[in-house]
């Protein structure tokens, strides 16, 4: 899959330079949203944008946003992230999208008329077909519709919003609700209540963060329980609290390295076997700065028992596994310690159960 950022192609076609030529895209099919988490709803509009592209011979093209919409408006109030950039990329990929074009939402762009931004479509994306959601708007004051776009001249399919009786999932009557809308919301309010099986039902895949692991306050090594500060890349996280977890290391690519953890570990303290091939068992704290520091810095710190080793600098996913309580405030240091070693103890023995 190719990434190309919208504002640079608007400025490649525009520059008066010969030295660098405009990029040009091949003609393809484009459906349009914010696509956080990639969730089974997202996938059957991608299954469609496929389809169509398979049967036209066209490109599977998807345009996201970033920073989303409401993350514009209000960042303060707009919703906790699944996915971030990098994680989208990843996803999308995996669904068969050739082409992915991130638009800048800023001032610029939400100005927009919707007669330019469809000329944006169709003479610098080259779209020849769109996958839309039946209630899509766009354009400055939401003017634009599917239809403003049919009248352009572009072929049109609107696809109804997804239920769970529309997706054929035997594990959706694990969460069924026939009429239920399949959703971001949905899949952040169960993680936000820490049910991790009925989101990654919705998910169609485990719930995973990746990041790279950035030097933190290190209050963790005064305590004997030293953590990896995971980069979350968001504004905010889609849950909150302690959770068991594995944890793998990633390459540039974002492949699993295999025994890429344990290769690191000194001492022969290798760590604790998590529940997936090339994966450690850790327990993760994830939300503001806990506990001690009231800020609003926003974390997410895994422990692994067992383990010694130098971890900064590594990209890893994080898969979380199981939900164990929320977030809790301590009156000092040794009231968090303690409450961190019955975490940690609570948390190995689930992960012993699950042999």
């Amino acid at each position: 899959m190719k990434t190309y950022f919208l504002e640079q192609l608007i400025a490649s076609s525009n520059a008066a330079s010969t030295t660098n030529d405009p990029v040009e895209l091949a003609p393809c099919v484009l459906t349009i949203g914010n696509f956080d988490g990639v969730h089974l709803g997202h996938q059957a509009m991608l299954a469609q944008v496929r389809d169509i592209a398979h049967t036209q011979n066209l490109d599977a093209a998807v345009m996201i946003f970033e920073p989303q919409p409401r993350e514009f408006f209000e960042p303060a109030k707009a919703p906790a992230r699944l996915t971030n950039l990098a994680e989208k990329q990843a996803l999308l990929a995996q669904h068969g999208v050739k082409t992915l074009v991130v638009a800048g939402f800023d001032e610029d762009f939400r100005s927009l008329s919707a007669q330019a931004f469809a000329d944006i479509l169709a003479k610098r994306l080259n779209v020849k077909a769109l996958v839309l959601g039946d209630d899509f708007r766009f354009g400055h004051d939401r003017t634009g519709d599917s239809q403003f776009l049919r009248d352009y001249g572009l072929d049109v399919t609107n696809l109804h919003t997804i239920t769970d009786s529309n997706i054929d999932n035997d594990h959706l009557n694990d969460v069924n609700n026939e009429a239920a809308r399949i959703s971001s919301t949905r899949i952040r309010d169960l993680l936000l209540a820490g049910d991790i099986h009925a989101a990654n039902i919705l998910l169609d895949r485990d719930y995973a963060i990746t990041g790279s692991v950035v030097r933190g306050d290190q209050i963790g090594r005064t305590m004997d329980f030293p953590t990896a500060n995971i980069d979350l890349q968001r504004i905010k996280p889609a849950l909150h609290g302690i959770f068991a977890v594995d944890v793998v290391s990633l390459d540039e690519n974002g492949e699993v390295i295999p025994d890429g953890l344990i290769k690191l570990a000194t001492d022969n303290n290798i760590g604790v076997a998590g529940l997936r091939p090339h994966s450690l068992f850790g327990t993760a704290n994830i939300g503001k700065r806990p506990s001690v520091d009231k800020g609003d810095d926003w974390r997410l710190e895994v422990h692994f028992p067992k383990l010694k080793a130098d971890l900064y600098g590594l990209n890893l996913e994080v898969r979380f596994l199981h939900f164990l309580h929320g977030e809790r405030r301590y009156d000092g240091l040794d009231a968090l310690k303690a409450g961190i070693h019955q975490d940690v103890t609570d948390l190995l023995e689930w992960r012993d159960n699950q042999v």
